[in-house]
């Protein structure tokens, strides 16, 4: 749910809301993982084991207290060697000739750690054989270091739990239901979605009309508990989950009981379903990128536990070798680094065999250097706003209108409640601040039983407070409206603090305070502008690298839900739909997920690369005066689906352009071969290209405040992907205190295909420091505008 998925707790602008499951679901008994990948159950404790042929031979001169002491002693003994060890993944060589001779080559070098080859096959719980050559077990600390010491293991890392970071947007994007389209290569496009599952009995997934699965589709659908099964839409389902922990609010099945993966699903490549809305708000045809195209799931995140490196790897060993062409993952919050990260990884492998993995920047703005997903051979989404709110009208009793922010679907059933401010409620008088608040256990239940009460924002989930003790409804005041429309689950609706103050005054001029909140309705607003929730750059990774790449559409999204779980997941609510609305970058991740679908629609020979490349540089720029981070905000703009597929001139390369760039950020060869399935010797590869020795579509100029350099010299080469012969002439926007210059500053094609080469000589005179400003090259001919952002920051 790129969007936000901080599992169990999120709040709708990044998904932070709560979550608690609103049914029990059935959890049938564990027996292995059924998906593709190698996986091994773990047998009963070693140590137990012991414990019971030592308690049967021991002889009658033991007294029963004795032995009990002793189970006890064996039992601690046990459970504190359990809790030192963790899973971790060990990536080894080349790819094995086959799975068997891969399973056993990991089962011979983690016996050299564990010390027998049983104890090998206990611990053991993924063979990676697929993609790359790798497995993940349970170890203890001492048993990863002497692993990573062996020769034939390029990388060991301890598995993270990451977090999950839609019907107008693809109108205000430019991408109308009448948009042109190829479709029989359409239908032949096969797009992944790692996250949280799906719901196969949605309208979004039926398959009326579609033909069998693409020939070159080489995964499977099992039968799995309370799901219906895949179809020629869903033609690949799977799940994977290798900790053994119970998850009783998930079901062991690619079944979504939390609805992320549904709504993310249905915005990249859902069917068109008309008349699709959330009780009557957002009303529309609900629509992904590309209806036509086929989805393939890979259940990777689990509502108590999050999202495991371990089983985020098997899903792309699955994904890459059951032949997706796109892989869309809501999901972050891994290592800083491009080497011992799960995503960087598997997006590097799917990248090798021409798979575009497409991610979520995270949910943590608008601090800045808190995006995340910043390889740069993953497409990075930020989250921008589109021209719709949803708001709510309050008429106070003295006949005054004011209002609110959010989704109440409610209809009022009487003209005015009664009112009171939590404070005046209080249940304990000497802590009046709490009940300002609305806390639980804050509210005197007789004092608000069928009245609105006025609360202060504290956490989300007030209305529920309130109307679990008897009240009528909620004004929530806030210090400044929320991007996104919290959804409630009883009358209620957000206030600024010049609404709040015109309430509070109200509420003081009367004894009797009254008010009511109508239905929520649909208001036109500015935009695009990118969220406060969306994570901001720098790339704290690389500082030649701009990240994230491209905004899209990741506020009040309407699309697909699960019908297990409520509207808003609070405990008591009763509200139910197959459509929702929600927010966060894991929703504008599948839209750039779907749009790389439709352009590779065009051109399936394309590399992730030029895909990239073509997404980017027909981006539509946004302003900074709405945006004070600029491109750290929003890369190079906002989506353009139809300029996409067309763009002119493409920055392409291949896995050896970014092996040249890794070298030349300092990364030694062997310590990102579990990326290449090999060591690298840098010193012998060509010089990358220029400053930042990588062939990108954007440029990056961080000036260190304690060095002297100003001068960045960055190189580039275009390939022609349009009608040819043609010419093309550079305009360059230099920012003040900055001089750009491009040579040569005409290129010429004779043909299509034809690369040409040029340079950007960056110079920056006069920086303040924390200070980012941005420029500007684009390529014009008289059919294309070509643009790549330059944007130079001093720490």
């Amino acid at each position: 749910m790129s969007s936000v998925l901080v599992f169990r707790a999120k709040w709708r602008s990044g998904e932070h809301r709560a979550a608690e499951s609103s049914r029990n679901v059935f959890q049938p008994e564990r027996r292995g993982n059924p998906s593709d990948a190698f996986v091994m159950t773990r047998s009963q404790n070693p140590s137990m084991l012991l414990l019971t042929m030592f308690s049967q031979k021991l002889t009658k001169s033991f007294s029963l207290l004795w032995l009990q002491l002793l189970l006890i002693l064996l039992s601690i003994a046990s459970i504190n060697g359990a809790e030192q060890e963790n899973f971790y993944i060990v990536f080894l060589g080349a790819q094995p000739v086959s799975r068997d001779i891969a399973l056993e080559t990991h089962l011979n070098v983690l016996s050299s750690v564990k010390g027998s080859y049983l104890e090998a096959k206990e611990s053991i719980v993924y063979s990676y054989t697929k993609s790359f050559n790798a497995f993940a077990a349970k170890l203890s600390k001492d048993e990863a270091k002497k692993l990573s010491t062996m020769d034939e293991v390029l990388l060991v890392f301890q598995n993270q739990y990451r977090k999950l970071h839609t019907t107008r947007s693809w109108n205000f994007i430019g991408l109308p239901p009448t948009a042109k389209r190829r479709l029989k290569l359409e239908r032949d496009i096969i797009v992944a979605l790692m996250d949280t599952g799906i719901t196969p009995e949605s309208k979004s997934f039926k398959d009326n009309g579609f033909g069998p699965p693409p020939a070159k589709w080489k995964g499977t659908c099992g039968h799995y508990a309370n799901f219906s099964g895949c179809n020629n839409k869903i033609i690949g389902a799977k799940y994977f989950k290798a900790d053994g922990n119970p998850d009783p609010s998930d079901i062991l099945s690619p079944i979504d009981v939390d609805g992320h993966g549904t709504h993310t699903a249905s915005t990249a490549a859902g069917n068109l379903v008309s008349n699709a809305s959330l009780f009557g708000l957002a009303n529309g045809t609900a629509r992904g990128a590309v209806p036509s195209a086929r989805l393939a799931i890979y259940k990777v995140c689990w509502s108590s536990s999050g999202c495991a490196d371990m089983d985020i790897l098997a899903g792309f060993d699955a994904a890459i070798h059951d032949g997706v062409d796109v892989i869309s993952i809501s999901i972050g919050g891994g290592s800083p680094s491009y080497v011992d990260d799960s995503i960087s990884l598997g997006a590097f492998h799917a990248m090798r065999k021409s798979i575009i993995t497409v991610a979520s920047a995270g949910n943590d703005g608008p601090g800045m250097g808190t995006v995340t997903n910043t390889a740069p051979w993953i497409v990075t989404v930020a989250a921008s706003g589109i021209d719709r709110a949803f708001k709510s009208t309050i008429q106070l009793g003295d006949g005054k209108n004011v209002s609110g922010i959010g989704v109440n679907c409610f209809n009022p059933k009487q003209k005015q409640y009664p009112l009171v401010n939590g404070t005046d409620a209080a249940k304990d008088p000497k802590n009046k601040e709490n009940a300002g608040f609305c806390y639980e256990d804050s509210l005197e239940p007789k004092k608000i039983k069928g009245k609105l009460v006025y609360c202060k924002l504290g956490t989300w989930g007030t209305e529920a407070v309130v109307k679990g003790i008897g009240g009528i409804g909620t004004l929530i005041e806030s210090e400044q409206y929320p991007d996104v429309a919290q959804i409630f689950m009883a009358p209620a609706t957000i206030v600024n603090n010049g609404t709040a103050e015109t309430i509070n005054k109200y509420i003081k001029s009367t004894r009797s305070p009254s008010a009511v909140i109508y239905k929520s309705h649909e208001e036109q607003r500015q935009a695009p502008f990118i969220a406060t929730f969306s994570s901001r750059g720098p790339n704290s990774v690389s500082q030649n690298i701009l990240k994230p790449d491209i905004a899209a559409p990741g506020i009040d999204i309407l699309a697909s839900y699960t019908l297990r779980k409520s509207v808003t997941g609070l405990k008591g609510d009763t509200q139910f739909s197959e459509f929702i609305l929600l927010s966060g970058t894991s929703m504008a991740c599948p839209h750039v997920s779907g749009v790389a679908a439709y352009v590779k629609s065009f051109h399936p020979n394309w590399t992730p690369a030029a895909i990239r490349s073509a997404i980017v540089t027909t981006a539509k720029p946004m302003s900074r005066r709405v945006n004070n981070e600029a491109e750290f905000a929003f890369g190079s703009g906002q989506l353009n689906p139809t300029r996409a597929v067309s763009p002119g001139l493409v920055y392409d390369m291949d896995d050896i352009g970014y092996i040249q760039f890794l070298c030349h950020e300092g990364y030694n060869g062997s310590s990102f071969s579990a990326l290449v399935g090999s060591p690298i010797n840098c010193s012998s590869l060509l010089p990358g290209l220029g400053h930042d020795a990588i062939n990108y579509p954007t440029i990056q100029f961080s000036l260190e405040s304690n060095k002297a350099s100003r001068l960045g010299v960055f190189r580039r080469r275009v390939t022609n992907v349009g009608p040819a012969p043609t010419i093309y002439n550079a305009t360059i926007r230099s920012p003040k205190g900055v001089v750009i210059t491009v040579k040569p500053s005409s290129l010429i094609f004779s043909k299509t295909f034809q690369k040409r080469s040029f340079k950007v000589v960056v110079n920056a005179t006069s920086i303040a420091r924390n200070k980012i400003v941005s420029g500007s090259l684009i390529w014009r001919s008289p059919r294309y505008i070509v643009r790549s952002p330059i944007v130079i920051y001093r720490s």
